[in-house]
């Protein structure tokens, strides 16, 4: 169980710090594959979200998490693991805000993004920096 500690908190509010960090590699990545390369939206996305979920990982288990568990390989296949299950949620919402409701697709990604980051940091909380 979580308890809705001070230390909590702190370690949500540096999630989310790290996490608006995410937002501009996750938004610059996949603007670039998107419209400089013109690539579909989607494989854009899934881009722009592993780029985002690789730096994220960097500072979090360095600032949020401060992890020092010499298993970084492992650390980081189970923070990536989270991070797919995150990319499915992140995905399927541009998919279906973008693809079938007709939003503007950063819009989209903002929303996706948002339900993403609940996921991921629970996932990491409880499973790979536990």
């Amino acid at each position: 169980m979580v308890e809705l500690s001070k230390e909590f908190i702190l370690k949500f509010l540096k999630f989310g710090a790290v996490g608006f960090s995410g937002v501009f590699v996750n938004f610059g990545v996949t603007w670039f594959f998107k419209e400089v390369c013109k690539l579909n939206k989607y494989l854009s996305n899934i881009i722009g979200f592993v780029a985002a979920a690789t730096t994220n990982y960097l500072l979090n288990r360095w600032w949020t998490f401060q992890s020092t568990n010499p298993q970084v390989g492992m650390e980081y296949a189970k923070y990536f693991l989270i991070s797919v299950v995150g990319l499915g949620i992140d995905t399927l919402t541009v998919y279906l805000l973008n693809g079938k409701l007709k939003w503007n697709f950063y819009l989209s990604k903002v929303f996706a993004v948002g339900a993403a980051m609940l996921w991921n940091f629970f996932g990491n909380l409880l499973f790979t920096f536990s």
